[in-house]
């Protein structure tokens, strides 16, 4: 077996071959340039094909899609996806491509194996339908988020020139002061300036519908996605975004294992005698599932008088911040449950057991 470690950049590879006595074979660049990227690993298949194969390791980053592709149609055994979590001094490219082969060889016979590697923080790859629910979620916030840029841009225009009493209706998003806001007399620049975006405001609206009809329509397929609708506040798009951000659930074996995936447990510095100095939350997992999670807060808050009730007195304790980050841990924990056991949200908690009579 052969083990390969990849360095990925825009413009090139950094690769690190070794061996299964863990001697380093190959240690150079490769441009990423489909010709010269194809016949480096078609030589490193027949190299590796006399021998079992050969297995990689690549750090997570925006644009790893065509090479895991690739790698996979080159026949590499397994790819090990992994994230880094701390920063060299001393960083190169070559250094880091020899730390992950070394990394590689050091937990090969516990990857093969099956079993949890040492010293790696380990992505599983998400299915491809995941992958696309994903992208879509990103997008649908993207665009939410110029929308809302936009819109405040257009209010500042109009504090700029104290114009906010005159608008025919309450809010600036309807359809009579969109019309308002095409026929106020504004100096020439200004006006420029709010034609634009009115025309971006109508752009974003067009991209939000579209990109929500292709999120209502994955919500009409997953079961997971229906069961989430249930909480209150969890509608289309944040039921997907979260179930894409869950994958399968079955991979997290205890309540507790979602919300320390999702980032929102608090960390600790203990050491010696010091045994409870628990910090800020670790934030190192999915940051829409985080603010999915804080979206929907307030309206499990406003609904759910059990959880209100939870709720008030850890504010009363700790102040509102942390109060409303143990509802979105403890959120989290009833997601694992209605989704291992396939059961819909329940206001107010389950019903007490009674015991039957004799």
């Amino acid at each position: 077996m052969f083990y390969l470690a990849i360095d990925q950049h825009r413009k090139q590879l950094t690769v690190n071959l070794r061996n299964e006595h863990g001697d380093v074979l190959i240690k150079r660049q490769v441009s990423t340039r489909w010709e010269p990227v194809r016949k480096f690993f078609a030589e490193i298949r027949d190299l590796a094909r006399p021998d079992g194969g050969f297995t990689a390791i690549v750090e997570v980053c925006g644009f790893n899609d065509w090479l895991l592709e690739m790698l996979r149609q080159f026949e590499c055994r397994e790819t090990v996806l992994i994230q880094a979590e701390r920063r060299s001094k001393r960083k190169t490219d070559r250094r880091d491509a020899d730390a992950l082969g070394e990394l590689l060889w050091v937990n090969r016979h516990r990857l093969l194996g099956g079993q949890k590697p040492h010293h790696l923080r380990r992505v599983i790859l998400p299915s491809r339908e995941s992958r696309e629910n994903r992208q879509l979620a990103a997008l649908r916030r993207r665009l939410s988020q110029c929308r809302t840029q936009t819109i405040n841009k257009v209010r500042h225009l109009l504090r700029k020139h104290n114009l906010d009493q005159e608008c025919p209706t309450k809010g600036i998003d309807t359809k009579a002061a969109r019309r308002w806001l095409a026929s106020i007399a504004l100096d020439e620049i200004d006006r420029l300036e709010m034609n634009l975006l009115l025309a971006q405001w109508q752009l974003f609206d067009e991209q939000l519908a579209r990109v929500e009809e292709k999120l209502s329509e994955r919500h009409r397929c997953s079961k997971d996605a229906k069961l989430l609708s249930t909480i209150p506040g969890a509608g289309i798009f944040n039921s997907i975004g979260l179930t894409a951000s869950i994958g399968d659930i079955h991979r997290f074996p205890t309540p507790q294992s979602l919300p320390n995936y999702w980032g929102i447990v608090p960390g600790c510095r203990n050491s010696g005698e010091a045994t409870d100095r628990l910090g800020s939350i670790t934030k190192q997992g999915s940051s829409m599932a985080r603010f999915i999670l804080g979206q929907m807060v307030m309206h499990v808050l406003r609904r759910d008088a059990r959880m209100r009730d939870w709720y008030r007195r850890i504010k009363h304790r700790r102040g509102s911040k942390i109060a409303r980050v143990a509802v979105m841990r403890r959120l989290a924990m009833i997601i694992w449950h209605m989704l291992k056991h396939e059961r819909p949200y329940v206001l107010n908690g389950l019903p007490p057991v009674r015991e039957p009579s004799v």
